[in-house]
């Protein structure tokens, strides 16, 4: 085991977070308001009365963004998370699917499934983590009848009291961190360079942003509105829900 380096930590924040960034901005470029409506209930918009063209665009636009963002996030974390465990214990980017970390300490194999929070899954995804770490405890085990394999949910924040899920532990915010590191004050150590360069980066976003905003709010109006301003809430439903939509 090595101590991590915190510079070596900032070093690689510094150099990477622009990545994020640049991913999210991406999306912008990729949105169409009409693909984001198909996903989204009409009938939700109604119920909270939401009554001109700029509530409801800027309502599924922030979802959009807030739940993208989450996704890009987490793969962003994982790779940090990868780098400081290389650095510490010797880890590596598995190839068994379902597996992102793999590292060994005290004679234990670690087999580490990374995620963002610690409420990613329904019923049926926690059934594929579980298969998905059988298989590959087996397989490990086949190249490696002593092997001792120990399987990990790891999520970047959160925290969850009760870690011993039977087929593998979860651990979560400052348990993960020192799991992977050794360092139990890791998970505040990596929130200052975090920040690093992202005033330019958000006046770039949130130019990005209000434009997208002004555009989709002309477009939704041109599209759902009545001539008196109102939105054509039959319209709007029918595009989402019809069978032979509209458009």
């Amino acid at each position: 085991m090595n101590e991590i380096n915190l510079e070596d930590v900032r070093k690689y924040v510094n150099e990477h977070i622009g990545e994020f960034h640049t991913k999210s901005m991406e999306d912008f470029d990729r949105l169409k308001l009409l693909d984001v409506l198909k996903g989204k209930n009409p009938c939700l918009f109604k119920v909270k009365n939401m009554l001109t063209a700029g509530e409801i665009v800027r309502g599924i636009v922030d979802a959009h963004i807030s739940s993208n963002e989450e996704t890009i996030f987490g793969e962003w974390l994982e790779g940090l998370a990868i780098f400081i465990n290389r650095a510490v214990y010797g880890g590596w980017k598995s190839g068994i699917p379902g597996i992102d970390l793999e590292f060994d300490k005290d004679n234990i194999r670690y087999i580490v499934s990374i995620k963002s929070g610690p409420n990613w899954a329904n019923r049926s995804q926690l059934d594929k983590l579980k298969q998905d770490f059988l298989s590959a405890a087996k397989s490990l085990r086949t190249s490696s009848s002593h092997l001792n394999v120990v399987a990990v949910n790891g999520c970047c924040y959160g925290r969850d009291n009760k870690p011993d899920k039977g087929v593998y532990q979860k651990y979560c915010g400052q348990r993960f961190w020192e799991f992977i590191s050794g360092n139990e004050n890791l998970y505040l150590e990596i929130i200052e360079p975090l920040g690093y360069n992202a005033k330019a980066k958000n006046d770039e976003y949130d130019r990005l942003y209000s434009s997208m905003i002004n555009r989709f709010t002309s477009e939704f109006f041109n599209a759902f509105c009545k001539e008196n301003g109102e939105i054509d809430w039959n319209r709007l439903v029918q595009y989402n829900s019809s069978i032979g939509g509209l458009i």
